[in-house]
């Protein structure tokens, strides 16, 4: 078997019915690392039977979900994506050719939503205050968090990411500023969600979301 060039990290919570579609659409030399984050559905079996490898992590939250799927990453990039069929994996190879030829040292999938029903209107203004205060923060216009991007391996590894909830995205822009990485957006189509969304489909969602990336815009210095 041909070694993997990307190593997806998809972190996972009951999204049984998002997953083959998902799994379906990776590109050549990417390879799926599913982390299972408590599911209670088949979701862990599902992958499996689709070849995906499969992580557990029992602590719940986004965060230690994404950073189990790092640890496990052993091809050169690793790539993050949402599990619950709104980001389409088969646009990985845009962002890959941005970070390979030396144009990016993460790239960030701006997401451009495919229908009204994709992104509520309550997340979506929450995330342009976010991106106004990230762009702020770190010296580069960004319009969107991004939750499909990737970057090399060992070099987002160096970043040692600490947060562990829904920070963990948040913390990977702002240490990669203070780094000096080069940070690029690529537009991609943002799909409504299979399912019911853990943060953006409610509004205690969206608040516990901006309330862990409060805390980390203030843990973390420039």
């Amino acid at each position: 078997m041909t070694a993997a060039r990307v190593d997806l990290v998809l972190p996972c919570l009951d999204e049984e019915h998002a997953l083959p579609w998902v799994l379906a659409r990776l590109p050549a030399g990417v390879r799926a690392i599913v982390v299972d984050n408590g599911s209670t559905d088949r979701s862990a079996a599902i992958a499996r039977e689709h070849g995906a490898r499969v992580v557990t992590e029992p602590r719940r939250g986004f965060g230690a979900a994404a950073n189990a799927g790092l640890e496990a990453a052993d091809a050169a990039y690793v790539a993050f994506c949402d599990a619950d069929a709104s980001l389409d994996p088969a646009e990985l190879p845009r962002l890959l050719a941005l970070v390979e030829g030396g144009e990016a040292d993460l790239v960030l999938g701006r997401r451009r939503p495919t229908s009204r029903r994709a992104w509520p209107v309550h997340a979506r203004l929450a995330n342009r205050v976010l991106a106004a205060r990230m762009s702020r923060r770190t010296g580069v216009r960004l319009h969107d968090l991004g939750p499909m991007r990737l970057a090399r391996t060992a070099e987002l590894r160096s970043l040692r990411l600490r947060d562990r909830r829904s920070g963990f995205p948040l913390e990977m822009v702002l240490r990669a500023a203070t780094a000096g990485w080069a940070i690029r957006e690529v537009d991609v189509a943002y799909a409504p969600r299979a399912g019911r969304s853990k943060v953006t489909g409610t509004v205690r969602g969206t608040v516990t979301a901006v309330a862990d990336m409060s805390r980390v815009f203030a843990e973390v210095e420039r």
